[in-house]
């Protein structure tokens, strides 16, 4: 399992920020319901608009840069099975023949 890095906990504390900001500004909001001030309430309902936009922005574009970074590091390791293939074809036999025979003992123990 891949450790946590620098920018994946960066990524995890703004995120944290964003939606302690954006549960604020609603608690805000239902704060100003109950005084039914109508210029407080849509000052306030304006605010919450803006950070849940901002919020599902920033939200999207992580999602978007994860799985770029998630499909790039995939297709990488892919490509160096491929080239480790076609470097050591009588390993890569062995190792699949091994896999197999493992798999074949399991099963047919059932």
């Amino acid at each position: 399992m891949a450790s946590r890095t620098p920018n994946t906990d960066a990524t995890t504390q703004q995120l944290k920020d964003d939606l302690h900001h954006l549960s604020r500004t609603v608690e805000e909001l239902v704060s100003a319901t109950a005084d039914d001030s109508r210029s407080n309430i849509k000052e306030l309902r304006e605010r919450a608009e803006q950070r849940l936009k901002d919020t599902r922005e920033r939200l999207e574009a992580r999602g978007e840069r994860l799985y770029g970074e998630a499909r790039d590091t995939v297709t990488h390791q892919a490509d160096a099975c491929d080239r480790y293939v076609h470097e050591n074809p009588w390993t890569s036999i062995g190792i699949g023949a091994a896999v197999g025979m493992v798999i074949g003992m399991l099963i047919g123990r059932r």
